[in-house]
């Protein structure tokens, strides 16, 4: 059976399980050899049915201009598939929040499996709560490990790991833009290296 078949079936078992919820699933190349993992989608994202579009969007652009990628290339997830609303106290109406625990529980096992049906050469985790997530750890911080290769085994395999910061977190904390800058270079170097692209 060929990659796509899988992962078509693999995205049915999904939507059979969750079919009360709006999903987002992953997107983009099942042969992809690079796998970018946020963590849930956003308004946009829940109107489209597509990750990392909008706002987000714009951001995933400039890190593909860097790596000289393009999106039809790389595969992109996210470690919950459907998009974790509070209401606003100022006006009512549901806005993005961090994942729970419990909705980051819900959905590790299905992203362990998605990472598996690809089986790319480097994870890329975006922000905290993936990075958390694939690593099953609780106690790292993005803030430690960013720009750092980490060797992790999932499913019986070995995959490079690369943390980064957030896209959209450069927007609210403009401190950590040079970082992100420069951890993305360096992303540039693995990949060539890993890769040959």
């Amino acid at each position: 059976m060929d990659k796509q078949t899988i992962m078509n079936r693999f995205n049915e078992n999904i939507e059979k399980k969750f079919n009360e919820k709006r999903l987002v699933l992953g997107n983009g190349s099942v042969d992809s050899r690079i796998i970018l993992i946020g963590e849930a989608p956003g308004k946009n994202e829940e109107e489209k049915r597509k990750p990392f579009v909008g706002a987000a969007g714009k951001y995933l652009n400039e890190f593909l201009d860097i790596l000289k990628l393009d999106r039809k290339d790389i595969y992109i997830t996210n470690v919950v598939k459907y998009r974790p609303t509070k209401k606003s106290k100022k006006t009512g109406r549901d806005i993005n929040r961090t994942p729970i625990k419990e909705e980051i529980n819900n959905f590790s096992d299905y992203l362990f499996e998605e990472i598996s049906i690809i089986k790319p050469d480097i994870i890329v985790t975006l922000g905290n709560v993936p990075f958390k997530t694939i690593l099953e750890s609780d106690s790292v911080t993005i803030g430690n490990y960013h720009g750092k290769k980490i060797n992790k085994t999932i499913m019986r395999k070995e995959y490079i790991v690369y943390p980064l910061y957030h896209p959209a977190a450069v927007i609210y904390n403009r401190s950590i833009k040079d970082d992100y800058i420069g951890d993305l270079k360096n992303l540039k170097k693995i990949i060539d290296k890993h890769m040959d692209i």
